[in-house]
């Protein structure tokens, strides 16, 4: 499968890494829970707070810069980890940003509307506009088009980076480059966690593990829809990424691995599972989780644990993908006010 990589390696790539994230035992975690606990730290990428977007945004600006952009333009939900991201990098490359954001999760007060991730957007300098539907990827897309299209008649080379699942998943190659980095860097695991949103981390990692020829188990923790649905959609995904590197991947269906235990009533949403498991990595390991990804992705952990999906005394990995800075967006949420 070398070829494949080959072929990602040929594709454009702004450069916001320079060293690999590292991976890190987690001791106090795995004598409660009974297995050989490990956590790789992608919430240290660096940029902008860090997180997995950059390693995705990486393709995404190589893109926009054969384009010749000057004007990045992003859609997600209001403390969205991804357009900060995207903001972060804009400002490195001297790019302007337009932040689209999405009225996903309802009844939120007014910290989650002005702090976290849209407070460090705006001290990044980023421009911002709204999208009243948090559930319409394809409208949320047309819009961004609809304000490049202005930008564009304006005099500027806007580039929209898209959210809908009919577009090229450049992101995904991210975590594809993600999965040489832990083969160099460790022995096996008998399971690896993520979470799993927009699938882009978790279909990138599972592809590019297998096309290593590594078939550890890849388990998503679900953080925006049920695991009928989410399954459906890293299958679409699997199809996407393998057109884009013009190639068949060697996913098989039985790959895709999805668990929605810790998903709740719906993205954005904390739960008990999801508030015990971000309370346990910072009280047992001393390290941050955030409210929307990485609490219900431990969750997974926990879960499949209980579950018997994950035996004891198995060598699990656990990707922490960052988003941190939403912390103080659910400050009320945590009843810590």
């Amino acid at each position: 499968m070398s070829e494949i990589f080959k072929t990602l390696d040929s594709l454009p790539r702004a450069s916001f890494m320079s060293d690999p994230t590292p991976i890190a035992h987690l001791d106090n975690l795995s004598d409660q829970l009974g297995i050989d606990l490990w956590i790789k730290r992608d919430d240290l990428t660096g940029l902008g707070f860090g997180g997995n977007k950059v390693r995705q945004l990486e393709f995404y600006f190589g893109a926009a810069e054969i384009a010749g952009a000057d004007t990045i333009l992003i859609t997600g939900a209001v403390q969205s980890n991804y357009v900060r991201t995207a903001a972060a990098a804009a400002a490195k490359l001297g790019l302007k940003s337009v932040i689209q954001l999405e009225d996903r999760v309802q009844g939120m007060d007014q910290t989650y509307a002005t702090s976290g991730n849209v407070l460090l957007g705006r001290l990044l300098g980023a421009d911002y506009m709204y999208y009243a539907d948090g559930e319409d990827e394809g409208g949320a897309d047309k819009a961004l088009r609809a304000r490049a299209d202005v930008l564009r008649d304006a005099g500027h080379t806007p580039y929209v980076i898209p959210l809908g699942l009919d577009n090229p998943p450049l992101g995904a190659l991210g975590y594809m480059d993600a999965a040489r980095e832990i083969q160099k860097q460790t022995p096996k695991y008998d399971a690896v966690v993520l979470a799993s949103g927009s699938g882009a981390t978790h279909m990138g990692l599972l592809a590019g593990l297998r096309c290593l020829g590594v078939n550890t188990p890849v388990y998503g923790s679900c953080v925006r829809r049920s695991a009928t649905f989410q399954s459906a959609r890293l299958n679409t995904l699997k199809q996407k990424l393998g057109t884009l590197l013009r190639c068949d991947l060697p996913v098989e269906p039985d790959d895709i691995l999805v668990w929605d235990g810790a998903l709740g009533d719906a993205y954005g949403k904390m739960n008990e599972k999801s508030k015990t498991a971000l309370a346990l990595m910072a009280q047992r390991e001393g390290l941050f989780l955030d409210p929307v990804y990485t609490s219900k992705s431990f969750a997974g952990v926990i879960g499949l644990v209980e579950e018997g999906v994950i035996e004891r005394g198995m060598r699990v990995l656990f990707i922490h993908t960052g988003g941190s800075p939403a912390l103080f967006a659910y400050q009320n949420v945590l009843g810590m006010d």
